[in-house]
């Protein structure tokens, strides 16, 4: 059983990291359930304060998330249409196999629309490359909680007497 939960929490971990620039997996979320799993295996030692910190960390991280890429739009003047295809730009760059498409994807897709928004070449652009930045950052700082978190996980992980391999 222990070694169920502690692969089950290293598949957390690594879909945690892939969830950073997946939008459909909560990320540090998905992260943070790895460090739950590892909790209840036997004389590993996370205390609630602990894995409440942490908990607190990942939701307030989801939140930023939404937040971050509609302040970048809205900063260099965009609309909702550029959220909405900086989503669905990052979705078919995934999806697509372009190289850099996670890249390109979303900045393409926040200059479409806001294009369909408004017929302005110039405002268009600079609202995509805010929306693009707010995603950039966003994604970022996911990946590095989430990193940080498979980090706690193998220091823990480390520290138990690891016998029962």
């Amino acid at each position: 059983m222990e070694l169920f939960l502690v692969v089950l929490g290293i598949l957390l971990m690594l879909l945690g990291i892939a969830g950073s620039f997946l939008p459909i997996i909560p990320g540090p979320l998905t992260s943070w359930a790895g460090l739950l799993v590892l909790h209840f295996t036997k004389g590993v030692e996370l205390s609630n304060t602990f894995l409440i910190v942490t908990a607190i960390v990942a939701i307030i991280i989801l939140i930023l998330d939404y937040v971050i890429p509609a302040m970048g739009t809205k900063k260099f003047g965009g609309s909702k249409a550029g959220v909405i295809g900086t989503t669905i730009g990052l979705i078919v760059g995934i999806i697509v196999p372009i190289p850099f498409g996670i890249i390109i994807g979303p900045f393409l897709g926040a200059l479409f629309g806001e294009l369909t928004h408004r017929n302005d070449m110039k405002k268009a652009t600079k609202a995509a490359f805010g929306s693009f930045l707010g995603f950039i950052a966003s994604t970022f700082m996911k990946f590095l909680i989430s990193v940080i978190y498979l980090g706690f996980f193998i220091v823990k992980l480390m520290e138990h007497d690891a016998s029962w391999f």
